[in-house]
């Protein structure tokens, strides 16, 4: 591997979607950054190649090798693959993989957590071209003579440190989290890379469903009497009751929860970690949901109502409260409306608002491995 002409070729090798969107915004400012960081008056040449290269797969030595192989190919001097799966490696959460000899690195981008991503993320691929880069950090035979904390990793909220490496492995310097913070952060990472705002407009029938229920339900004179008499705490249970329907039935509906049967203890740990973030995913798209209907049939009930009708009815003026009330009550009623109008979606509709498209292609491979 050899810089031509005094510029470093760095790949960003992206799977399709959100690694691709994330390395494409990276791209316009590493240059710079990366000049600036070498102190060695180099320059640096980026290119993003946005492809699948973990398709299906996703074991870290199985796709090191695809991207040494491609960067061999095409004689790129470094190649960064980053990738929105989490990967695992000796039981532990990878973060990141690097073998100087062949200027490769591998970035699991749900380990950097849910927050300020596209920072973090620019941030570790800084480091690791930096690492890959620079000649002091191999020893004689191109491996790294020690093993510093990479600057974006070094985080008491969720601490990194090397991982095990293994002599067969096309892997000379590791960094994995582990343990509870170090779960909790991938987990985010993963909620996030799912971007389950996008349930919202990817279930146009249950939302219909919802809608119609909701509206129905605002100019019944036994719901506003129902609604008059509920307490607080009765609400809140009828809230959590409806989300809570409504996510259970997406989830069974769709056949979204992976199941592992005899599968090794490491297989086992990763359902549990897709379960949770299918959950925390439709959960969080139906709150969404949730507090839409709510807004809506505020303003339907603002707009629709009338004071004396409604007091003579419930034996209440129409003030603030009851109309806060009312609506609260009707957004429970509408989730469960929309919930049964879920049903007339198809499960690749649902997987669909609620996966990216290698996701979706993950599970479809399961399936499939499922019905072998």
């Amino acid at each position: 591997m050899a810089a031509s002409q005094g510029v470093t070729q760095v790949v960003l090798l992206a799977d399709p979607d959100a690694p691709t969107e994330i390395a494409q915004r990276m791209a316009r400012m590493l240059p710079d950054r990366l000049a600036g960081k070498s102190g060695q008056a180099r320059r640096f040449d980026i290119q993003v190649v946005s492809e699948p290269f973990t398709a299906g797969t996703e074991d870290p030595l199985t796709l090191m090798s695809r991207v040494i192989d491609r960067g061999s190919a095409e004689n790129w001097d470094i190649v960064v693959a980053l990738t929105d799966l989490p990967l695992h490696s000796h039981r532990r959460k990878l973060v990141v993989d690097l073998n100087h000899e062949h200027g490769v690195a591998l970035l699991s981008l749900p380990s950097l957590g849910g927050w300020r991503l596209q920072k973090k993320a620019r941030r570790a691929v800084e480091e690791a071209v930096l690492s890959l880069a620079s000649p002091r950090d191999r020893g004689v035979e191109g491996t790294p003579r020690s093993q510093p904390p990479l600057e974006p990793f070094d985080s008491p909220l969720a601490p990194v440190r090397p991982g095990p490496v293994d002599e067969e492995e096309p892997v000379d310097l590791r960094y994995v989290t582990g343990g509870v913070r170090g779960y909790l952060r991938v987990l985010v990472g993963m909620v996030r890379a799912n971007r389950p705002w996008r349930l919202v407009p990817g279930l146009s029938k249950a939302l219909a469903a919802a809608l119609a229920t909701g509206a129905i339900a605002t100019v019944n004179s036994t719901v506003w009497s129902l609604a008059a008499s509920l307490s607080t705490p009765r609400l809140v249970i009828a809230m959590v009751g409806s989300v809570g329907l409504m996510i259970g039935w997406l989830i069974v509906d769709a056949n979204l929860w992976h199941r592992t049967g005899r599968g090794s203890p490491e297989e086992k740990q990763k359902a549990r970690l897709y379960n949770a973030s299918t959950v925390l995913t439709v959960g969080i798209g139906v709150l969404v949901c949730y507090a839409g209907l709510l807004a809506i049939n505020l303003l339907w009930a603002l707009f629709i109502l009338n004071d004396q009708v409604f007091a003579s009815m419930t034996r209440n003026p129409l003030h603030a409260t009851e109309y806060w009330t009312l609506s609260w009550f009707v957004a429970s009623i509408a989730t469960v409306g929309g919930a049964l109008g879920s049903g007339l979606e198809s499960d690749e509709a649902i997987r669909a608002a609620a996966y990216p498209k290698r996701e979706q292609e993950r599970r479809r491979a399961l399936q499939d491995d499922d019905g072998d």
